[in-house]
């Protein structure tokens, strides 16, 4: 007889079967560096191929860092949920070179709607942007439980 998941351990064994499918997180050069239910924390390091004409981090590359940690946060309870709605305001620019963390953090789950709130920040705390995201669960799951 097996016993029941903690939640963390289903959180992380939630965002191990979506990293396994998730190229476009690991083609960014994501990493997940915290999980826990309803929360994620991902990291990527600026290299040359992120930044844009100003020489500074591109925004979709932030946007998506904020959008990859809302998803695996939204995603911890092995309930497929996707974005319904994403904001982001962009506060500093990220540089070559930086460590960007991007923290998600639920801010409201009812019934099959989310409420995300992600920071992204340099490894030295300096804020980059705030997203905020909406999620809605659909059918399946994760893996079978």
């Amino acid at each position: 007889m097996t016993s029941a998941m903690t939640p963390k351990e289903r959180a992380e064994k939630s965002a191990a079967s979506m990293w396994a499918s998730d190229n476009a997180s690991k083609w960014a050069g994501m990493e997940i560096t915290a999980i826990d239910e309803g929360s994620a924390t991902l990291e990527l390091t600026v290299e040359p191929h992120h930044c844009n004409g100003h020489g500074i981090c591109h925004g979709g590359v932030t946007f998506m860092l904020a959008d990859s940690a809302f998803a695996f946060a939204c995603n911890s309870r092995n309930q497929s949920t996707v974005a319904q709605s994403n904001s982001i305001t962009f506060t500093a620019p990220g540089k070559l070179g930086e460590r960007l963390i991007a923290r998600a953090t639920e801010v409201s789950l009812t019934g099959r709607s989310g409420i995300y709130d992600v920071t992204v920040e340099t490894q030295t705390g300096q804020m980059i942007a705030a997203f905020r995201g909406l999620s809605r669960a659909i059918k399946g799951q994760l893996f079978e439980e």
